[in-house]
Formats: C-alpha cells, structure tokens, sequence
C-alpha cells in the first residue's frame, strides 16, 4: 500500500502557477532585497486585497522570522506579548521570542482561543499591581487566524479584541500562517479588508499556503514600526533576492487565487472528518480548518503509523493520544480515500 503524510500542510513545493513564474523569470536580473518591480506589482495587489490603500507591506523568508521581527519591532525592552498558551509563539518556535528579549505572556484558552475579556483583565491586574514596576509590561497582543488547533476568531470576537487593544493604545497582531485556509472556510467570516481594519500588524501566510517560502507582513496604517526594513535585516528575514518573494506573491494574488486556493484543503479536511466519524473515532477539537484532530488509543495509532504519517499533538492521557491530519492546497483525494481505508483497517 501506498504510504501517506498528513504531518502539515508545508510538505509540498509551490503552486504550479508560482513555478511557472519563476522559471520565465529565472534569469533575470533585478534589484535585491525586495526594491524590484515584482514586489512592487504584489504590494500593490495585496494593499487593494486589503482595502488598505497606505498600508505598507513587507516579505519575509518565514514564518519564525516574521512573528520575531514584528513583535520585537512593536515592543519595547521592557514589555512583553499576550498570547494564548498554545500560540505558536510561545509553544512552537523554540524561545525565539524570549531569545529576541520579550517574555510571552500566556492565558488560558478554549479550542485555541483567548477572549477580549481575558485581555481586558490581565491589563488592568497589572495596572492595578502595586509592584508592576518590577513586572513585565503587557505590550501587545498575538493571535493567529487560524489558531494552533484550526478553529476561527468570528469578526465579533475579533473587534471585541481589537477595541479592548485600541482602548489600552496597544498594538493587536494576527500570525496568519494558514490564512489562506481560515478565508477558504465556510465557516470564516473575517476577509482581509476586515484583519486590516481591526488589526495593527497582521502577515499573509505564503509557506503553508500555495509558496514556496515566504510571508507578507501588512502594515495598515504607515510608520507603525519605523525603520522596520532594517529591522528586518537585523533579524536575518530579509532575502537578498527578493524578487523570489515578490514573484510569488504577485502570484498568490492575482485574480484571487490566494483566496481560493485553501478551498481543496478544505473539501479534503471534510471528508476525513467524516470519515473519522463513521469509523467511530472522537474528533478532539471543533476545527472547521484543514487541520483535523482526534483522540487515538495508542494501540490504534501504532496501527495506523504503519500505512500513515500524521501529526503528533500531545498526550491526552496515559493511553490515549491526540494527533493532527493536515491537509493543504495540493493534497490529493486519492490519497484521502487512502487515509479512509487506513482508517477503517486501523480501527479495532
């Protein structure tokens, strides 16, 4: 039987059409460090996606880079960035953001999410402490779109936030790492104009949406964070051949693919789902997204690691574990009849 992967939804190279223009452009010569007429196109393109007509946009080499980059350019020495305890930047990216020297503020979350009242809440407890000079200071806050577990931030749950950051004059941040996938969602309900309006910094993710590497970061409104392009350059994300980057993303965004591209991933993250239920297994998380998760007996997930990569999430108890299939823009419905077969072998 043919092995699969469902690991992540970076496995695969770049959207065809993205290929294709790299090869009719490989060999010539440009401008570096993004200063070419290709990312000029993309900004262009991605500003009226975002019905923000002075935003300012930059494009990073990833998304590591990109979540340090930004939030060391937001913050000041002494300040820190609310995150919910299972956002990437406090879980996944081995302390890049301690390491840039700001500590990770975490809050308890339900299915990946933090409220505006949470926020609300861990700002007034430190404006209210008697010792909050000795503290690190709230600073801004970081969500993703989707989250960590694949569900959605609605538009009133996302301007509830906004307004509590706006009221506190603290910068409101959104890893859009799969955004292609939460747009492509039947369930989203939150388009780009809406992230540039409520938003202070947000970035379009490239490398697990259709690119080969890469992000866009938006700046809505100019001058957020001066100099941001040396800043760039001081943590490593600035690509000297930038028009790689631009190229791509000129790309993504003409005549909507980067919007419509998510939609595969979708319609493949369905049919596992359903498939999960039919064979009897617990879906973990109510994630509309690509990312499925589910609770496996050990057992039955050394069963399935035979004929099947997945994801490992965490421990859900001593004999119990949760795993994550993921699917993307390019995954084959061949291989989901595959995984379902597998599945149904699997199951005891």
């Amino acid at each position: 039987m043919k092995r699969i992967s469902f690991t992540s939804d970076y496995m695969e190279g770049a959207h065809p059409l993205i290929m294709q223009r790299l090869m009719e452009t490989n060999l010539e010569k440009t401008p570096g460090y993004g200063t070419d007429a290709y990312c000029e196109a993309a900004k262009a393109k991605i500003r009226s996606a975002c019905h923000a007509p002075e935003g300012e946009i930059f494009f990073l080499v990833g998304g590591t880079q990109t979540n340090a980059t930004v939030i060391d350019g937001l913050l000041q020495s002494y300040q820190g960035v609310i995150a919910a305890e299972t956002g990437h930047i406090g879980v996944h990216e081995a302390g890049a953001i301690e390491f840039g020297g700001h500590k990770v503020l975490t809050l308890p979350h339900k299915n990946g999410k933090i409220t505006a009242e949470q926020i609300e809440k861990l700002l007034c407890d430190y404006a209210n402490d008697a010792n909050r000079d000795h503290m690190v200071m709230p600073g801004m806050a970081y969500l993703s779109q989707p989250t960590e577990y694949g569900t959605l931030y609605s538009r009133a749950e996302l301007t509830q936030i906004s307004s509590v950051c706006r009221a506190h004059r603290m910068p409101l941040y959104v890893d859009g790492a799969r955004l292609a996938y939460a747009l492509a969602c039947p369930e989203n309900d939150v388009s780009l104009a809406d992230l540039a309006a409520l938003c202070d910094a947000f970035y379009i993710g490239g490398t697990k949406c259709g690119a080969l590497f890469g992000e866009a970061v938006v700046l809505p409104r100019p001058g957020l964070i001066p100099h941001f392009f040396t800043i760039i350059k001081q943590h490593g994300a600035l690509l000297a051949k930038g028009r790689l980057l631009g190229i791509q993303f000129d790309t993504l965004f003409t005549d909507g693919l980067y919007e419509k591209l998510g939609a595969p991933a979708m319609a493949a993250a369905d049919h596992i789902r359903a498939a999960l239920r039919e064979c009897g297994y617990t879906l973990c998380f109510d994630s509309p997204t690509n990312q499925v998760f589910c609770i496996l007996d050990n057992d039955t997930m050394a069963r399935l690691a035979q004929k099947v990569d997945f994801g490992f999430w965490e421990k859900y108890d001593d004999t119990h574990t949760i795993v994550r299939f993921a699917t993307s823009w390019a995954t084959d419905m061949g291989d989901v009849k595959l995984l379902k077969d597998a599945l149904r072998d699997a199951w005891q």
